[in-house]
This record gives structure tokens, C-alpha cells and sequence, in this order.
């Protein structure tokens, strides 16, 4: 699940802004006909106002333009119906309309210019997303994979959680991490992390070799003192969570380092028990506080097994009484499938337990074993 999938939901409501437009040229039908027909001394003149302003709330300027001319003409025209032109009533009433209309499309020229840079945003967060957050093949030596991540904010659609796979001479390694804090610093530490995984993930033969390595590259990068770094936040605040796993192709086991992660979930026969390590090292970027041995630990991972990696944005949805999202429940009462409709669907419950909208952001990987080739 990628943000390409959304592009199309940007586009449909173009077509239904041209369709709103016979909204306010109603109304002008209807005002102008009913004050021509009405006594001497009642004016419905200045209901034409709402036709342009309505507009201006979903319309391009050219549109807004458009409907605030023909409110003008149809003024006009009750204007010679009723009286003439040069009544001081109507004078006032048709000058009043052409200012109101000049102020209205210049707000819609600003809410369109916004619009604009949004979706410029837009584009820009997708294609971040797509050089950041790679999505993974959807098979991968031994494994079947799927993958999603939903954005607190609307407009920024990645944050600071991130998640990768590498391949090896001998399997397939996944990490699944969370940067704290939001914004740019933790886009820039997803990348630090991301590129020092990739770099490594296919050299370093141990686990605990490669963890280190990233505790390394993250920790020398928040000693940087380059102006990027924001001299207020304590260095015991920057830190990045991660479950690292190493997947061998011919053995019916996983190896696991978490530092400070919540534990991967494994889904067998409908039954869901989370991965559990006895010594969880300390997240990356703490070591410079506290020694910390990435002791790696074996889980039974057979055939048909699924492993959900995901961040704390998931488990710390709320809904509107404010229970958490109950991720190890809802697993369990997934009606089954591959990783792709297991993905799928915690994100559709996920949503409707938060309503629409979270207070963190959310990514999870999905990993289904699959029988060795040939067998």
C-alpha cells in the first residue's frame, strides 16, 4: 500500500466542483424571477450576493468571475424590469454586487494558489516515499511481504517511522523502526537509518554486527553539531526504536535484536503471541547513556506463519472513548489469507477504530513463510 493508490482521490472532486456550479446559477434564477414578480416594495437584490460567494468556497477564479458577471447582468435586468438603471436603490445594490464579486474571486485565486502548493506537497511526499520507504517485493526469497504506512498528517504522508528489507547470501534481513519526534529531523533520521541498513544489511554476516553498526551511524549522527540539529532537544531524547530480524531461507526460525521496539506478533492457526525477547537492548542512539549487548534470539517461524513488525502509531490509536487499538484481537480475528489482506485489512480497522484520522504515525510489515522451493 503506497500513496500512488491516492492519486485518484484528488481528481474526483474537480469534476464534482463543475457540477455544483448549476448551485448558484439557480439561485440567481430564482432571485431575479421572484423579485421581478414581487410588490414595489420588497427587494431581493442583495440575495444575489450568495451566489459568487458560494462559488468562491469550491470554484476556480475564472468561475467565481463568471457567476459574480451574471449576478450583475441578472441585477441589471430586475433593475429595467422594476424601475430603471438609474434608481438610487438599485445603483447601490448593483455597485455593492460588483465590489462583493472582485473580493470573492480574489479569495478563491488565494484558496487556489494554496491548493496548489498542496498538492505540490503532495508530490513531493510521494516521491519521498518512494525513495525513503521502498515498497518491498511482495516476495522475497522464503518470504511473501506487504507493507503499509499511514501518516498522522494528511499533507506530509511520512514521518519518522520507517521499515526495510534486504536480502542476503542466505535470507532475508526486515527492520522496523520509529524515530521520536516529528517533522524534519525525523525524516532525516528515518534516511540515516534507512541508508545505513541497506548499506550493511548484505555485508555484515552477524546480527548483532549489523545492529551495531546502525547504533554507530545513528549515534555519530546526533553528535553532529551541524545547525540541522536543534540545540534544545536533550540528547537522551533522540533515539530511534528498532526490531531487527534475520529470516534464513533453509531454517523454520527467525533471529531477532529489538532495541526498544514493541514485539513482532506471530499469527499461527489463528492464534497470536508476540516475540518476546528476555534482554531488549536500548534504542539506537543511546549507548553514549548506557552499554548495550544486541543479543540476538531465535523464535520458531514455520511454514504458513505470518510475523506483523509494526510502530507504537498503531497500538496507540485511541477511538472516540479512548481504547486503544487492540492489534494482537483484531489479528486473531482476521479471517485469514496472505500477508497483502492481512495488511489490508488492519488498516481498514485501524481507521474505523480511530476515525479517520491517528495520532501518530503508523507502519507495519507483514511476513508469511512459505514452503521451500521444490518442496
Amino acid at each position: 500500500m503506497d500513496l500512488r493508490r491516492l492519486r485518484g482521490a484528488h481528481q474526483w472532486p474537480r469534476r464534482a466542483n463543475r457540477a455544483l456550479v448549476a448551485v448558484p446559477l439557480l439561485l440567481i434564477l430564482v432571485v431575479t424571477v421572484v423579485d421581478i414578480l414581487a410588490p414595489p416594495d420588497v427587494h431581493l437584490g442583495p440575495f444575489l450576493v450568495a451566489a459568487p460567494a458560494i462559488t468562491a468556497s469550491f470554484g476556480s477564479p475564472r468561475m467565481t468571475a463568471f457567476i459574480g458577471v451574471v449576478a450583475v447582468l441578472a441585477q441589471t435586468i430586475v433593475a429595467v424590469m422594476r424601475t430603471s438603471l438609474t434608481d438610487l436603490n438599485h445603483s447601490f445594490q448593483i455597485t455593492a454586487l460588483i465590489l462583493i464579486s472582485a473580493f470573492v474571486t480574489f479569495f478563491a485565486y488565494r484558496r487556489e494558489r494554496h491548493e496548489r502548493e498542496l498538492t505540490q506537497l503532495r508530490s513531493v511526499a510521494e516521491a519521498t516515499q518512494e525513495v525513503l520507504l521502498r515498497p518491498p517485493p511482495e516476495r522475497i526469497g522464503a518470504l511473501r511481504i506487504a507493507s503499509a504506512y499511514l501518516a498522522a498528517e494528511a499533507e506530509a504522508q511520512i514521518g519518522g517511522d520507517l521499515y526495510a528489507v534486504a536480502r542476503t547470501a542466505h535470507g532475508t534481513r526486515i527492520i522496523v523502526g520509529d524515530v521520536r519526534g516529528k517533522g524534519l529531523e525525523a525524516i532525516g533520521d528515518a534516511a540515516l537509518v534507512l541508508g545505513a541498513f541497506r548499506a550493511a544489511a548484505h555485508r555484515q554476516a552477524k546480527l548483532p554486527v549489523l545492529v551495531a553498526y546502525l547504533e554507530g551511524a545513528v549515534s555519530s549522527d546526533l553528535t553532529d553539531p551541524g545547525p540541522h540539529r536543534n540545540q534544545r532537544i536533550d540528547r537522551g531524547e533522540a533515539f530511534v526504536t528498532a526490531a531487527v530480524l534475520d529470516v534464513p531461507d533453509t531454517e523454520s526460525a527467525l533471529q531477532l535484536v529489538n532495541c526498544g521496539h514493541p514485539p513482532p506478533l506471530l499469527l499461527r492457526d489463528r492464534r497470536v503471541s508476540p516475540l518476546e525477547v528476555s534482554q531488549s537492548a536500548l534504542p539506537l542512539g543511546l549507548t553514549e547513556f548506557a552499554r548495550s549487548d544486541f543479543a540476538v534470539e531465535s523464535f520458531p517461524f514455520e511454514v504458513g506463519d505470518i510475523v506483523l513488525l509494526y510502530t507504537d502509531g498503531i497500538i496507540e490509536a485511541r477511538d472516540s472513548r479512548g481504547a486503544f487499538y487492540p492489534l494482537a484481537e483484531r489479528m486473531s480475528s482476521w479471517p485469514g489469507g496472505d500477508p497483502d489482506a492481512l495488511v489490508r485489512y488492519l488498516c481498514g480497522d485501524l481507521m474505523a477504530h480511530s476515525g479517520g484520522s491517528l495520532g501518530d504515525d503508523a507502519a507495519m510489515v507483514a511476513l508469511q513463510r512459505l514452503p521451500a522451493a521444490g518442496a
